[in-house]
């Protein structure tokens, strides 16, 4: 199997294991650091000779994503985070379906070189599955005075724009791209598929656990404010850039929220690339030729760090927050008879961070006449059907450290089936455009339903649909 392709760069050398070529590392925009830092991404240098593709690129400046994981960047690792990987069972003229993964982590963490995202599972059952790294925190989503804002979603645009050029080389279909995402990478797939600027660049999209949340510029302006006061300096690009991503990772969100819940960073409103929130942005039938696949998880918020005291949880103050009627928190409790406050509690966070914004996103493209597809992951784990618990299942991976918190040791015997069915489901939506599900419309129609044995059935929380009604996510949202 041939393991040197062309790109329009170089050429680059991979490496084969059981049918699949991966090649990693390979350099999509130039190294956005010194004069670079904190604008736009430039195309990648060429090189001469053969470059050698057997180990991925740095990540992009992050901490930790919690106490006791490991971290993916160290100080010393800099700023030349922009790489694209390529995993492949057929390079060459084969054109194959392509799937792009973007990573989430609530716009602040998340690497590709992260072991639960290794695509060789997926390319061996002959798709082409890229991945890619993009700038996070403040380095992709701080807001800059005369500086283009949300540079994280420019870099996932490069991104594209390099598959379209190079893809074919590696057997892919530049006209068969699906954007796939998780989380705070759903919701950049569902941003891309709304934008102008992405226009011919992908042709379908698969959104898990689209989650709220996103700034207008006066508040993202406020955290740069806070940012460079933190740090001693002036909030400029010029006074930010000269101060190493070090010192800006040391400033904790809470200090640079001002006490408001949730992230530091997230997409800017800035009327150019991000018009409004996908479920907004989509709703004028822009991306209408784009075929969406949307879910949730049943359990979001199990998989989120606790926000709140069990003992001293004030339903109605939770409700207010997110801006829901008045008497949403006694509605809930009559949606809900048999929950205990902390079960309530859970049930109202995961609709207010991830399902309505999921739900509302894919109701808004049905409702313009795209094609549209929703799925409920309802198999349960040792914390319930949590935010990212479909991650090992859709990229096969169990036996991760990511896949062990949320699966178990080992992994439970009714994975492999499911995961089969799953991956089959995304191949088939990636090559056909149908996953195997009749699609989701206005009537809140078929949902499928992922278990042992998945099942077709109407929307699984009209209750939680009809208390929300059109009260949007608010922008100040936890992610």
């Amino acid at each position: 199997m041939r393991d040197t392709v062309q790109t329009r760069q170089g050429l680059v050398r991979g490496r084969t294991r059981e049918g699949v070529v991966s090649f990693k590392g390979i350099p999509y925009a130039a190294a956005p650091d010194g004069a670079r830092r904190f604008l736009p991404p430039r195309p990648a240098a060429s090189w001469n000779g053969v470059r050698e593709a057997g180990a991925f690129g740095g990540a992009p400046p992050q901490r930790p994503p919690a106490p006791g994981v490991p971290a993916v960047w160290q100080p010393g690792d800099g700023l030349d985070c922009l790489t694209v990987n390529v995993w492949t069972p057929a390079p060459g003229d084969t054109r194959l379906p392509v799937m792009v993964w973007i990573y989430g982590g609530q716009w602040t963490h998340g690497a590709a070189a992260m072991p639960h995202y290794d695509g060789s599972v997926l390319a061996g059952s002959g798709v082409v599955v890229v991945t890619f790294d993009y700038r996070t925190g403040f380095e992709g989503f701080g807001h800059l005075p005369g500086i283009p804002d949300n540079r994280g979603l420019l870099d996932q645009l490069a991104a594209l724009a390099w598959v379209q050029d190079n893809i074919a080389a590696f057997g892919g279909d530049p006209g068969n791209v699906t954007v796939f995402g998780q989380s705070a990478g759903g919701a950049s797939a569902a941003l891309l598929a709304a934008a102008p600027a992405a226009a011919g660049l992908f042709r379908r999209c698969i959104v898990q656990s689209l989650p709220a949340g996103h700034f207008g510029a006066p508040e993202a302006q406020r955290v740069t404010e806070r940012l460079a006061a933190a740090v001693g300096t002036a909030p400029t690009r010029d006074a930010l850039a000269a101060l190493p991503a070090q010192a800006l990772l040391e400033v904790p969100d809470a200090r640079l929220t001002g006490g408001r819940p949730g992230g530091a960073f997230a997409p800017v409103i800035d009327g150019d690339l991000v018009t409004a929130p996908p479920w907004q942005a989509l709703a004028d039938g822009r991306a209408r030729h784009i075929d969406l696949l949307c879910g949730f998880t049943h359990d979001e918020y199990h998989g989120f760090p606790p926000t709140a005291d069990p003992a001293r949880i004030d339903l109605a103050a939770v409700t207010t927050r997110f801006g829901l009627a008045p008497d949403a928190a006694l509605d809930y409790r009559a949606a809900y008879p048999d929950s205990t406050v902390t079960e309530l509690f859970s049930t109202l966070m995961s609709d207010a961070l991830v399902r309505m914004p999921t739900t509302f996103t894919a109701e808004a493209h049905a409702r313009t006449g795209g094609r549209t597809w929703l799925y409920d992951f309802a198999w349960q784990g040792p914390i319930g059907a949590a935010h990212g618990i479909d991650l090992p299942f859709v990229f096969g991976l169990p036996h991760t450290r990511y896949a062990a918190r949320l699966l178990g040791t080992p992994p439970p015997a009714g994975f492999a089936a499911l995961s089969h069915r799953i991956r089959t489901a995304w191949i088939s939506f990636a090559t056909t455009g149908d996953p195997g599900w009749p699609p989701f419309d206005t009537r809140l129609g078929s949902t499928r339903i992922w278990d042992i044995t998945p099942t077709d059935t109407a929307y699984p929380v009209p209750d939680s649909y009809r208390i929300w009604g059109r009260t949007q996510p608010s922008p100040a949202t936890p992610r």
